[in-house]
């Protein structure tokens, strides 16, 4: 039997680092935001149908994310057509990770988990989380996003209050030490679960 975390949390909350402490630990790690990488490459399956409705987003084969953005700027209610197209082609990518896995314990790195109803397919579910403070500051320190995208991404997503309420573990990922240490807790309640 393999066992399904997913882990969410809202940008800047410290997913990335805390999905690499249960990698470290010997559990299996999809990425939602990989997935998306492999979609867009070249030969990716999201080339073609996002070829079709943003035709400058695609150059030499692949998806300039750049150009992408550039679509979403001047209308950005075309995310959800956007969405339309990915959100099956992600689904189809963690559904063959599930079936290949050799992991008995598996984390789901999805940033919009509850949003996209995937936590319904978890066995059990971790959000990660800092203060609102924090997490501004870790978002602004990358330089990749204006104010303005940030918060439309921010608005896009279900209020961490509300994840964490909704999760049954909650990561507290101030610094790396202490996470570690919840990280290990949750491992050690899982492989419990699975040997009783």
């Amino acid at each position: 039997m393999t066992f399904k975390l997913g882990l969410t949390g809202s940008m800047g909350m410290g997913k990335t680092s805390t999905a690499a402490l249960f990698e470290k630990h010997n559990c299996g790690v999809w990425d939602a935001d990989k997935a998306v990488h492999r979609l867009y490459k070249k030969g990716g399956h999201a080339i073609k149908p996002i070829a079709n409705h943003f035709p400058k987003a695609v150059i030499d084969g692949s998806v300039n994310r750049n150009e992408l953005k550039k679509y979403l700027q001047k209308d950005f209610d075309q995310i959800t057509l956007l969405e339309n197209i990915v959100h099956p082609l992600v689904s189809a990518d963690r559904n063959i990770f599930i079936e290949k896995t050799k992991y008995k314990i598996n984390v789901f790195d999805i940033p919009l988990l509850f949003e996209t109803g995937s936590n319904k397919t978890m066995d059990k579910v971790a959000c990660v989380f800092v203060s609102k403070i924090i997490q501004m500051e870790r978002i602004r320190s990358r330089n990749t996003m204006r104010e303005t995208e940030i918060n439309k991404i921010l608005q896009q997503q279900m209020p961490i209050e509300e994840k964490c309420n909704l999760s049954d573990f909650v990561i507290e990922t101030y610094n790396k030490e202490d996470t570690e240490i919840q990280v290990l807790k949750i491992i050690k309640e899982i492989e419990s679960y699975l040997n009783a």
